[in-house]
């Protein structure tokens, strides 16, 4: 009679750990890609790679803030490109947890960029200048 429920949990677990060793989605939204998005995907990130690279490289704005503009536009398509075809990403995926890490992450990282360039700026700005007499005179 023990050794039935053992046998019988014993087979569920195996049967879930192979779940989750193929990587099927449980029930949590997320799961493997077709051909068909993986291919999509990077016909996407080919496309958006050359585009900036001719913008470079072919001199089409004669302003270089424009083509980092443009460039840097690109890069962040990219990103979501990638984190829709590749890394699967949605708000479905994990309850909508991967989500909230990413916004979480990404508000982090805006701090974080924002403090430093405040605080260099101001550093920039409050900085005693020196004349290069003053320079050659100090220890």
């Amino acid at each position: 009679m023990s050794s039935q429920p053992h046998a019988s949990s014993h087979d569920h677990g195996h049967e879930s750990a192979s779940h989750a060793h193929h990587g099927h989605s449980n029930g949590h939204g997320a799961g493997h890609g077709s051909f068909k998005s993986y291919m999509i995907g990077f016909i996407l990130s080919v496309v958006l790679t050359a585009i900036p690279f001719i913008l470079v490289m072919g001199g089409v704005f004669d302003s270089k803030l424009t083509t980092a503009v443009f460039v840097m536009a690109f890069g962040v398509v990219q990103i979501v490109v990638h984190m829709i075809y590749f890394l699967h990403m949605n708000p479905r995926s994990e309850g909508g947890w991967t989500m909230m890490a990413l916004l979480f992450t990404i508000v982090i990282v805006g701090i974080m960029l924002a403090g430093s360039l405040w605080v260099m700026h101001h550093l920039n700005t409050n900085m005693m200048p020196m004349s290069p007499e003053m320079m050659k005179n100090m220890p």
